[in-house]
């Protein structure tokens, strides 16, 4: 039975690429859940099955095997518009995933346009100071702004029809360090005041103990452990491979967990 305090389940998930004989198995046999209002980290080495997982909740892979549970539903593979209304993603490259020949209000219009919701100007305004832009952003290209205020547009074009889940594809790696802080704490912020629910996939230990409050560790397509993120803070780990992944993340950039970097 589907607990009813999960907004997110999986069941025996698995996602295989390839035809015939030449298969490989990205994501193998995952079951986990994430509660209403909590953040679950993914985090393990590239490759690993981390974004594939993502990708296969919000249907932008449909052919998996296993059973996804939504608010104790079970997802049909094919997703309509009303589930895309209360799930969204936020990518890793600012950049890519924005279209570069529309201004920043005709980025924030059309999912607005698509949804059929009202008070266009009005949300645009209200989400784009929601997440630190003002309204001047609205008539700006791509190509105008840095990599942290294209993630802010990103994260306010999947905020604007007001979802209940956020989908965080290494939300973060694509910027530079300082400014990967002024995002987390903008994650942090909103969650916070809009009750919502993440998923976040990084390799990052500083991110993801930042962020989340459980974290599955993944290794060749399965969670084989999952922490606390003190745990992670900790370095306290069962799996041995869980213990070599923590101890190699520390010292380097995208293991630092910096408490002054990253302040509550």
């Amino acid at each position: 039975m589907v607990t009813t305090d999960n907004i997110i389940e999986t069941r025996g998930l698995s996602v295989t690429f390839g035809e015939s004989t030449d298969t490989n198995r990205v994501v193998d046999d995952v079951s986990f859940h994430i509660r209403h209002g909590e953040a679950y980290g993914l985090i393990g080495e590239s490759g690993c099955g981390k974004s594939t997982i993502l990708r296969a909740i919000v249907g932008l892979n449909p052919d998996y095997d296993g059973e996804i549970f939504f608010q104790s539903q079970t997802v049909p593979h094919r997703r309509d518009k009303s589930f895309f209304r209360r799930m969204q993603m936020v990518f890793q490259d600012p950049y890519a995933s924005l279209h570069p020949r529309k201004i920043v209000h005709q980025v924030l219009a059309e999912p607005l346009r698509i949804h059929g919701l009202d008070r266009h100007e009005e949300r645009i305004s209200d989400v784009l100071e929601a997440v630190g832009l003002g309204r001047d952003f609205r008539f700006r290209y791509p190509h105008e702004l840095s990599g942290g205020q294209r993630q802010r547009v990103a994260i306010a074009r999947a905020l604007i029809i007001e979802p209940q889940v956020l989908l965080l594809d290494e939300p973060t790696s694509a910027l530079d360090v300082s400014v990967q802080a002024e995002i987390l704490n903008l994650l942090k912020k909103l969650r916070r005041e809009r009750g919502l629910t993440y998923l976040l996939v990084t390799h990052d230990l500083a991110v993801v103990a930042h962020i989340c409050e459980r974290i599955g560790m993944m290794h060749c397509g399965k969670i084989i452990e999952e922490l606390s993120a003190d745990e992670v803070r900790g370095m306290r780990a069962v799996k041995d491979y869980t213990r070599d992944f923590l101890a190699a993340s520390v010292g380097s950039r995208a293991g630092r967990i910096d408490q002054e970097m990253l302040p509550s």
